[in-house]
């Protein structure tokens, strides 16, 4: 049975130092692009739903601070996360409604000179509300909701940047476009973060904007196609005088990537697993290495599989049989 809703949530790029009195905070995605690759604007039919997810991302930095740490320094994160889609059965403008709650776990790490760990619970997802709608037999539906990440992952640190959890809310809208017929799956996310500041040191990361694509097409059981997705920051940091006024990290960054799904429906459980690489990654904007360029983004390559299943589903009403015999 499959699950039109694919959540996969993650860290991006640590925190991390480059002097023993610089430290940087970082402006990561608290949404791992890709979370929306096989899913759609539909709705399964009335249940709960439970999603297990496991990803690894295996990249390295770059940007302009590759020009004093080098171009080798890894970024790996692996994580976990268990999740439910609960669908009621209610409609509300014509719109079928949905809620989701999702809780990762992760672990990271990033190489030499940066020689940074971490692992721990990141921050719980919540979609208190999806709205989607069906137009007629033509095969579109249109979807739209807010999602929100909640503070309460782990953090360490004196400015709280030092472990998986960020210690700040992130407000994520979104809006699904799909075609859904004879087996076509062509789907467009497009998703934004909308950050609040971080509460101990007063910065805000700049919002950041996601557009992930999907067409795949279904023959039997398989499911199969091409993904893609973009993720870039399109608004500046602010900054605070925990850091001198100056942008940590990166104040906007572009990032592209290609890949490719592949699923199979066991009927009780569905399988998918996809595969994507980012082709084009670039930072800019950073100030806090003063005349150094220390703007940084990771590339890489990213594979995750995604096992989905129906947990409970209304009774059907029983069928009145005719008689054998009757008047």
């Amino acid at each position: 049975m499959r699950i039109d809703k694919s959540l996969l949530i993650a860290t991006g790029i640590a925190t991390f130092a480059l002097s023993p009195v610089a430290a940087y905070e970082a402006a990561p995605a608290q949404q791992k692009s890709g979370a929306f690759f096989g899913s759609s604007a539909g709705v399964p039919p009335e249940g709960i739903y439970m999603f297990d997810q496991a990803f690894t991302y295996q990249s390295n930095i770059i940007g302009p601070v590759t020009n004093v740490i080098g171009r080798n320094t890894g970024v790996q994160a692996t994580v976990g996360l268990a999740g439910i889609l609960f669908v009621p059965g209610w409609t509300f403008l014509g719109a079928t409604y949905d809620a989701v709650i999702a809780q990762p776990f992760a672990m990271e790490s990033i190489g030499t000179p940066v020689n940074f760990q971490a692992s721990g619970m990141h921050n719980t997802y919540i979609v208190p509300a999806e709205l989607s709608w069906k137009f007629a037999d033509t095969g579109f539906f249109l979807k739209t909701g807010l999602g929100m990440f909640v503070p309460d992952g782990t953090v360490t640190g004196i400015a709280g940047t030092g472990n998986i959890g960020a210690n700040y809310w992130t407000f994520q809208p979104e809006v699904i476009f799909s075609y859904l017929k004879d087996g076509w799956n062509l789907s467009a996310a497009i998703y934004a973060e909308l950050n609040t500041e971080n509460p101990i040191t007063r910065y805000r990361t700049g919002d950041i904007f996601h557009a992930d694509l999907t067409a795949t097409k279904t023959i039997g059981k398989w499911t199969f196609g091409p993904v893609a997705y973009y993720q870039g920051q399109v608004t500046s940091d602010k900054s605070s005088a925990f850091y001198g006024g100056l942008i940590q990290n990166a104040n906007r960054y572009d990032i592209w990537s290609v890949g490719g799904l592949v699923g199979y429906d066991f009927g009780p459980a569905a399988l998918t697993v996809w595969g994507t690489q980012e082709i084009s990654a670039r930072a800019s904007g950073a100030t806090a290495g003063g005349p150094v360029d220390l703007s940084a983004a990771t590339k890489g390559f990213t594979a995750f599989a995604t096992l989905s299943y129906r947990l409970w589903a209304p009774e059907q009403p029983a069928t009145l049989k005719k008689p054998l015999i009757y008047k």
